[in-house]
């Protein structure tokens, strides 16, 4: 937000001229000029970044071979990564004023070029909607042992003799599946031999000779195998960012001046305001006193013109708890409106 070039225009703003008289319904006076007084509205730009959690496989056996605890169920978060906040000026229909034209409007004009008919009511707005359809977890070839393995049984045949039959043990070899905690224990082993194999090639303690890009990428290899058996019990995150834009339009009307500027929902991410599944963010307006002017004046006679001068707020959002921005802003309407004569001839 680049405040340095924002008052310039706001002081323009500030100088516009009007009749005592304020258009509020019907067609606007044929011949005449008609244009608002200025009102501030507040866009915030708002980034959620949202983590899909997928657990691994061997999950409850993190703590058994690895000493390690580990996450043991999907889940999906979202959290505020970014706010930009910018005041923005428009045009406030419910404050129109018409000047009858005269021989002295045109240099009159010339200084209030900025608030008249032309004043525009906020840039376009464009949006970014939601995440593309959530992902499955995918553990597919991550670890290279097999998941079958070779397992002794004893069976019994019988042996006619002369007078019987006896049983007889014959040994049989079977392929079976593997145990959840067979596989576990197969991968951590697998995970503790590659970090003895780590050291012993950085430490020379090898029959092989790593050096230059050789030793490198047999570094970096060993740590891709170990990530993949890790992400087996710790399991693995995939992030993905939410943008949304949201107005905030502070009202004379309303003490607080407190508002619920958005929603976080732990399903859906960013939501309007008007979404109760959410977590509310608000935006608080803290008005600066205006003081009272000095010395006498006397009441305005004739043609006056009507200006606004914005109120200087501490604009504060927060999730009810902590403060995520802080900012001090003008704000048109939660300001002083008060007139000054002129003469058109």
């Amino acid at each position: 937000m680049d405040k340095m070039k924002l008052f310039p225009v706001l002081a323009a703003i500030m100088c516009i001229p009007c009749m005592a008289s304020a258009q509020t319904s019907g067609m606007d006076p044929e011949g005449s000029l008609v244009y608002s007084l200025p009102r501030t509205s507040v866009r915030l730009e708002v980034v959620a970044e949202r983590e899909a959690f997928y657990a691994g496989p061997y999950a409850k056996y993190a703590g058994k071979y690895l000493g390690i605890e580990a996450r043991q169920k999907d889940a999906v978060t979202f959290t505020v990564k970014s706010v930009r906040m910018t005041p923005l000026v428009e045009a406030d229909q419910e404050c129109r004023y018409s000047i009858a034209p005269g021989a002295g409007m045109p240099a009159f004009l010339s200084l209030t070029s900025q608030g008249l008919v032309s004043i525009s009511a906020g840039a376009s707005e464009g949006t970014e909607w939601r995440f593309p359809s959530a992902r499955g977890a995918d553990f597919a070839e991550k670890g290279v042992s097999s998941n079958l393995t070779s397992e002794s049984t004893t069976l019994y045949r019988n042996v006619k003799n002369e007078s019987s039959y006896n049983k007889v043990a014959v040994q049989q070899e079977m392929v079976v599946q593997k145990s959840p905690d067979a596989r576990a224990r197969e991968a951590a082993d697998m995970i503790f031999n590659l970090r003895k194999k780590r050291v012993q090639i950085i430490t020379g303690d090898t029959d092989a000779t790593f050096s230059g890009e050789a030793l490198n990428s047999a570094i970096e290899e060993i740590a891709r195998l170990e990530k993949e058996y890790m992400e087996m019990f710790i399991g693995y995150s995939e992030y993905s960012e939410q943008k949304m834009n949201y107005e905030v339009v502070p009202s004379v009307g309303n003490e607080s001046q407190m508002y619920v500027a958005f929603r976080l929902s732990d399903t859906k991410g960013l939501v309007p305001a008007e979404d109760m599944s959410g977590k509310p963010y608000l935006l608080e307006f803290a008005v600066q006193p205006v003081s009272v002017p000095a010395g006498k004046s006397s009441p305005a006679k004739g043609n006056v013109a009507h200006y606004r001068i914005p109120a200087t707020c501490e604009v504060k959002l927060s999730d009810g708890v902590n403060v995520l921005l802080q900012s001090r802003m003008p704000v048109y309407q939660l300001g002083v409106e008060s007139t000054f004569p002129f003469i058109v001839k």
